[in-house]
C-alpha cells in the first residue's frame, strides 16, 4: 500500500504556483507601510543620526547624505522591519493564522486529508479552578510546542516498542517452555 508522502516543498511549490505567495508578501508590504511605529522610530533614528548631526552636513550632497545615512542605518531599520515582519507572521490572531490556515488547507489537499488536522487544544492557563466551569469556544486553540509533540511520540514509541516486545516474547518459540 504506496502511500504518497507529502513533503513541505510540495506545500510550498503549491503555495508559489497559485499565487498565495505573492498575496501574502502583498499584505505584510501593506501592514508594514501602515506601521505608524515602524515609521515614527525610523524618523526618530534619522533625525539622531550622527551624518545628519555632524557639523559640515549640510554641505554635503543629497548622494552623499543618502549614502552615509544608508552605511549608518541600514542595518539598525532592516533588523526592526524583520523584527515587525516576524512578528506579523507569528501573530496568531491575524496573518499568522491566515499563514497557517493556508498551509493546513493546502497540505490537505494535496493529502486528501479533511481539514483540520490537529484538534483544538486549550491552554493550561485556561483551565478551570476546581469547582468552577469555565465554557470556552471551540475555536480558542494553542499550538503544541515542539518539546511536546517530540515526548507525546517518543511515549507513543516507548509504549508501541513495549507492546512489540511483550508480543515477540509471547510468539517466542522459547517462551513456551
Amino acid at each position: 500500500m504506496g502511500s504518497n508522502v507529502i513533503t513541505p516543498d510540495d506545500v510550498l511549490e503549491t503555495l508559489m504556483n497559485d499565487g498565495t505567495i505573492d498575496a501574502i508578501r502583498l499584505k505584510i508590504i501593506n501592514q508594514l507601510k501602515a506601521n505608524e511605529d515602524l515609521k515614527s522610530n525610523t524618523i526618530k533614528m534619522v533625525e539622531q543620526s550622527k551624518v545628519l548631526n555632524t557639523p559640515g552636513a549640510e554641505k554635503q550632497t543629497k548622494r552623499e547624505l543618502f549614502d552615509a545615512l544608508r552605511q549608518e542605518l541600514e542595518t539598525p531599520v532592516l533588523e526592526k522591519a524583520s523584527r515587525s515582519v516576524w512578528d506579523l507572521i507569528l501573530d496568531q490572531n491575524g496573518l499568522g493564522k491566515e499563514i497557517s490556515d493556508t498551509v493546513e488547507r493546502v497540505f490537505c489537499q494535496l493529502s486528501g486529508h479533511e481539514p483540520p488536522l490537529f484538534p483544538m487544544v486549550i491552554s493550561e492557563a485556561a483551565q478551570p479552578e476546581k469547582g468552577k466551569d469555565i465554557i470556552t469556544p471551540s475555536t480558542s486553540s494553542k499550538k503544541r510546542s515542539f518539546s511536546h509533540i517530540s515526548k507525546e511520540e517518543a511515549d507513543a514509541a516507548a509504549q508501541d516498542s513495549a507492546k512489540g516486545s511483550d508480543e515477540a516474547a509471547a510468539l517466542s518459540p522459547n517462551s513456551r517452555k
